[in-house]
């Protein structure tokens, strides 16, 4: 970054006093890396983007804490954990990722449910109009910590995921693999960390639930057609662009997140995901080399997908324009999404042996 190093926009952020500073910040920085983004793309800058959001919510939480405390609600009654979902939980945020948050706090003998969701309430709010503020858009399908689905007591989370895992119906599984994605961002992270062993402990006592994640997790089909073309967008303002996010980078990510709970990992970045299978030799080398560079492509062309400024919100379709499906472009993804294919059928295959495996054992 020419303007100003790592260093100094850490610096920046971390010593902010108001949102609006931070904003100011977010917008610099947003123009330097976008500059970035067009001359050459690399996994370094990408993991540069992830700490610069990451460091802008942890400031956003801090300033929150302390609004609440100016205003006589004192300090945290109990420890609690913010967590990302989606992109954010993975640390795959693009330049223009939304709010994907949830919010776990301990159990208390010394203060009453009602307290601690009365002042939860109140600092989750202030922590979300501070992101809004940064330019960071709600989550459209309202995983976001100002929905009580998603901030509870930790003891009302293991709840609600037991509840989730003994009814698999469509969205109860949705919920499940959103969870499978959480990172602690600020806080107390061994809520998290609880959590996650509680939810991979119940998948490795009962198997089977595998195949209703496997369904859900092969949803989304690589948009490769069966004579090796791409399949593009036919109508609207998207008509001849490509939907990079759900048409690769998603199918991409799934598969190798539902690989991870089989195997009962707890990372939750898929490029880490696939340096523990392989390392754990449940893939072969080879196949993590394959995945690990269909991913690379993936973030790639996410990242230059064309974004807006809506309502001082950065938001993207998250789709690749006809003019920017250049022939060279058009080729590596081809490669990427062939991969994808495979894949999807390596998950596949490898589900129903495990969960044959496990019936044989009894």
């Amino acid at each position: 970054m020419n303007h100003l190093s790592m260093e100094q926009i850490l610096e920046r952020i971390y010593q902010s006093e108001q949102f609006d500073e931070m904003r100011i910040t977010r917008d610099q920085v947003h123009e330097m890396i976008r500059e970035h983004l067009l001359l050459s793309h690399s996994p370094a800058l990408g993991r540069q983007v992830n700490q610069i959001h990451d460091a802008l919510i942890q400031r956003t939480i801090e300033l929150s804490e302390h609004i609440l405390e100016d205003e006589g609600y004192g300090k945290p009654p109990v420890p609690y954990a913010f967590i990302l979902f989606g992109s954010g939980g993975r640390s795959e945020q693009t330049l223009w990722s939304d709010q994907d948050n949830g919010l776990i706090y301990g159990d208390s003998e010394h203060h009453s449910e009602d307290e601690l969701e009365a002042y939860f309430n109140k600092l989750v709010a202030c922590i979300l109009q501070g992101l809004e503020m940064l330019g960071y858009p709600p989550c459209e399908g309202n995983v976001v910590s100002s929905n009580k689905q998603w901030r509870k007591s930790f003891s009302d989370y293991m709840d609600m995921v037991l509840a989730w895992f003994q009814e698999p119906e469509w969205e109860n599984v949705r919920y499940l693999l959103i969870l499978a994605d959480m990172r602690s961002i600020y806080g107390t992270q061994a809520l998290v960390h609880r959590l996650r062993t509680g939810f991979l402990d119940y998948v490795k006592e009962h198997p089977s639930i595998l195949n209703d994640l496997l369904s859900n997790t092969l949803h989304h089909k690589i948009s490769l057609g069966v004579f090796g073309h791409l399949i593009t967008e036919r109508y609207g303002e998207d008509a001849g662009g490509f939907d990079i996010k759900y048409g690769a980078y998603i199918p991409i990510v799934n598969g190798i997140r539902l690989l991870a709970i089989q195997a009962g990992l707890h990372a939750s970045s898929t490029v880490e995901r696939i340096k523990q299978l392989k390392g754990d030799s449940h893939i072969p080398e080879s196949l993590a080399n394959d995945w690990q560079a269909a991913f690379d492509v993936a973030l790639k062309l996410r990242d230059l997908t064309p974004f807006q400024v809506e309502n001082e919100l950065y938001t993207t379709r998250g789709k690749l324009s006809g003019e920017q499906l250049t022939k060279e472009i058009k080729q590596e993804l081809k490669v990427c999404l062939r991969t994808g294919i495979e894949l999807q059928k390596f998950v596949k295959k490898s589900i129903g042996a495990h969960i044959e495996k496990e019936k044989e054992k009894g």
